[in-house]
């Protein structure tokens, strides 16, 4: 699959960026940096650890918009500077195939 492809399968999707976990996406020192003046906003602690805000259900850096000729996408607000576990996540790995098999009733 080219990278346009697997972008375009990802846009359809985002199951990644869904939880109701409040601990789902780690969010390092180095991944706090990158997030810059944004990561008051998107991250949060938990004890002594960081992690990404999850609002209603899904990464609080994740918008959804609604196309009348794609339908519904997903995308990160923040994708250039993402933490490294999303960074790490490959399209079509076993890791993105179990998300899908485990959250295939994702709310939108």
């Amino acid at each position: 699959m080219d990278a346009s492809a697997d972008s375009a399968a990802c846009l359809r999707c985002g199951v990644c960026c869904f939880s109701r976990l409040e601990t789902y996406v780690r969010v390092t020192g180095d991944d706090w940096l990158r997030l810059g003046a944004d990561a008051e906003r998107l991250a949060r602690f938990v004890g002594h650890r960081a992690y990404m805000r999850m609002e209603r259900g899904r990464c609080a850096a994740l918008a959804v918009r609604e196309s009348a000729e794609r339908g519904r996408e997903y995308f990160c607000t923040v994708y250039e500077r993402r933490p490294q576990v999303c960074r790490d996540l490959a399209r079509g790995s076993p890791e993105c195939e179990a998300e899908l098999a485990l959250k295939k009733d994702r709310p939108g």
